[in-house]
């Protein structure tokens, strides 16, 4: 904001994101795609550019991820 030449303490930014936080938390709820009945966590372990990296994901019953479009 003090790069617009507003001043604003730090306390009003708090009440601001309180505010829009349970906003944005009920818009996110009512968007959210149902799972299903059954998921696992998949995980693996890749080698990229010469380091281990942990990738997991929700997978439904048959190994797709439970984000994908019904």
């Amino acid at each position: 904001m003090a790069e617009r030449g507003v001043s604003v303490d730090h306390a009003t930014v708090h009440r601001w994101a309180l505010k829009m936080l349970s906003v944005l938390a009920a818009v996110f709820r009512q968007r959210k795609r149902p799972v299903g009945g059954s998921w696992r966590m998949d995980e693996t372990y890749v080698l990229v550019i010469g380091q281990r990296k942990h990738l997991y994901r929700a997978a439904d019953r048959l190994g797709f991820p439970a984000d994908r479009p019904p």
